[in-house]
């Protein structure tokens, strides 16, 4: 394979994986809406203080949503990908 081959390669992989994060993140928003619409609520009209008034806000958040951000999570989406992309080329 010649370089720009294999560069072509890289920059499609890359794209890829950021689509599936696009798609890993949305998901993790969706499914945490509640969490972060608590934030939000907590952190309107608030500027600096939302550090500290809404610390237990951000904490439920950021657990809610690294359960649907993960590396585990990610190779779960690349595999489904892979697998999809597969199932397409044998057609």
């Amino acid at each position: 394979m010649g370089f720009r081959e294999e560069a072509r390669e890289n920059h499609l992989k890359k794209k890829v994986e950021e689509a599936l994060r696009s798609k890993m993140k949305a998901r993790a928003l969706k499914e945490c809406d509640h969490y972060v619409a608590l934030f939000a609520e907590c952190a309107q009209g608030r500027t600096f203080s939302v550090v500290w008034s809404c610390r237990e806000q951000a904490k439920k958040m950021n657990v809610c949503l690294h359960q649907y951000t993960n590396d585990q999570v990610l190779e779960e989406y690349k595999k489904n990908y892979v697998a999809e992309q597969e199932g397409r080329s044998k057609l």
